[in-house]
């Protein structure tokens, strides 16, 4: 549900950082269960763009993928260095001064993006001196997410989200089913 804001939409943004106002209409565990909550919300014909999802007590987690080892380091520079050079040799052979595509430039620029990305990545490891010597994956995630609504609009949504979480009234369409245990 990541449609892009219309123009209406984005001017009613904030153009800085701006903390979210509203009346707190729901609290769920995962943003999973907020994104259905918004769903179930807009397959009611609720007016959504009176709502804002918030994450709450922010979180770096950094999830540790393997050890990182010279063999590592060189394969991951190579076939990165590949596929820039490849991108590089087709657009030269593309453009070039022959009709069609010559394999030339493709092969110069994929053999040169190896030798490049292998060369790039080999002294940037050299550089760690074997400090943070594994890979990882960095996440923003939130304790809880809470979805908030404009006061005008806020009593009509919590009992609409009292009815998803209790279970009653008929669910719109196409609106799974949330669990916030």
């Amino acid at each position: 549900m990541s449609e892009q804001a219309s123009g209406r939409d984005r001017a009613r943004m904030p153009r800085l950082p701006t903390p979210p106002t509203g009346w707190p209409i729901g609290s769920y565990d995962t943003y999973q269960g907020a994104q259905q909550a918004v769903d179930y919300l807009a397959a009611d014909g609720f007016p959504v763009g009176d709502v804002t999802i918030v994450g709450v007590d922010l979180m770096l987690v950094e999830r540790v993928m393997g050890r990182l080892s010279w063999g590592k380091v060189l394969t991951t520079g190579a076939l990165s260095g590949a596929w820039f050079g490849l991108l590089v040799g087709l657009l030269l052979g593309a453009f070039g001064s022959r009709p069609g595509l010559s394999a030339a430039p493709v092969l110069v620029g994929l053999g040169a993006g190896v030798l490049f990305g292998t060369v790039f990545a080999g002294i940037s490891y050299a550089m760690t001196k074997g400090k943070r010597d594994f890979s990882s994956a960095s996440q923003l995630v939130a304790g809880r997410y809470d979805v908030l609504c404009l006061p005008r609009s806020a009593e009509r949504g919590r009992d609409l989200l009292a009815k998803l979480a209790l279970g009653t009234g008929d669910r719109p369409a196409g609106v799974d089913e949330e669990r916030n245990d």
